[in-house]
């Protein structure tokens, strides 16, 4: 009973149950019932204008940083989107999960950049002081931690997620 109440466990972490799509496609031999609430129909998700969350700027060296912001966002959009969708399935309601995970690489990138042109350290009015960029990167990056371990992007999340049979058929529907 214990074995068989583990295998449904992510065992990277025992305390969140595999997603909806993932029991139905590796199988539920404990045949416990998969909440409907949890399950969420597969959508065809459309990449946020990266225009409104990084709005354009009047400011020369601001609108610089909006614009590498976009393409940062985007690109990490179009890289993570196709992954996922086949490995865990994607709907609707995970566009703000996925806008904030590449907002938040987007940010680190700029964070990053920062500390490269001005350093760890900046002159203050009260002498050498702790660049802000590094506690705001700081936090970016155990929010992304976050998302990477929800979203199953890092090798150890990606241990517990089994990806489907490529002699499944892709227009088997698992919704039906």
């Amino acid at each position: 009973m214990l074995l068989e109440y583990r295998r449904e466990l992510n065992l990277a972490d025992p305390w969140r149950k595999k997603p909806a799509l993932q029991v139905i496609r590796e199988g539920n031999p404990g045949k416990r019932t998969v909440p409907q609430s949890a399950a969420v129909p597969l959508s065809e998700l459309v990449e946020p204008d990266w225009r409104e969350t990084f709005r354009p700027v009047d400011g020369p060296k601001q609108e610089s940083v909006n614009a590498r912001c976009r393409s940062v966002a985007s690109r990490e959009w179009q890289r993570v989107v196709p992954v996922l969708k086949i490995a865990v399935g994607l709907g609707e309601v995970d566009t703000t999960v996925l806008k904030d995970y590449c907002i938040s690489a987007a940010r680190i990138d700029q964070c990053e950049r920062e500390l490269s042109e001005h350093g760890l350290l900046v002159r203050g009015e009260r002498g050498w002081q702790k660049n802000g960029a590094t506690t705001i990167a700081g936090q970016y990056r155990s929010q992304l931690a976050r998302y990477i371990r929800e979203l199953g992007l890092s090798p150890s999340a990606r241990t517990v997620i089994t990806a489907p049979d490529p002699d499944d058929s892709d227009d088997a529907d698992v919704w039906d």
